[in-house]
């Protein structure tokens, strides 16, 4: 038990999922076949992930989600849509999360920052082998949902 430091009575601690947003960043060069952005995770678990993060104190699903993109991708995204929300609490090994995912585009050239390592760019017929968390369940929604990878709306 902890006490609250203004009164002093005793409080409970209750173990709650933590709150995270991913991005399926959309990603179309002049013409050529769309693809979505993956960063190579630098810290565990490592291998290939979504963007994305923790939603901070204060700060909304949305606001992170865009934060993320950018500090992760060195891009502005415009974020279009919610894909899901995943809650599995499996998902992540580290610990219980609940991942509000979103659906957003983006031109420009990516570029790994923060704790991407690498960055790249996959369709559905070139997704890396590893791949951290749910996310390659995450991507297979996301292209069911969509149908063709190629068209951007």
């Amino acid at each position: 038990m902890f006490k609250c430091p203004e009164c002093g009575a005793s409080l409970s601690i209750h173990r709650n999922p933590i709150p995270t947003v991913d991005i399926i960043i959309e990603l179309q060069d002049l013409g050529k076949e769309s693809k979505i952005i993956m960063i190579k995770r630098r810290n565990y678990p490592h291998g290939w992930a979504l963007p994305g993060g923790f939603i901070d104190y204060g700060e909304s699903a949305e606001e992170a989600a865009i934060r993320e993109a950018k500090e992760e991708t060195s891009l502005d995204v415009t974020l279009k849509d919610i894909l899901g929300v995943y809650s599995r609490p499996g998902r992540d090994p580290r610990f219980h999360t609940i991942s509000i995912v979103f659906t957003a585009f983006a031109e420009g050239q990516p570029a790994a920052d923060d704790d991407a390592v690498d960055i790249d760019t996959f369709s559905e017929d070139t997704l890396p082998a590893e791949i951290a968390f749910d996310h390659r369940e995450i991507i297979a929604d996301y292209f069911l949902k969509t149908g063709d990878p190629r068209k951007l709306s």
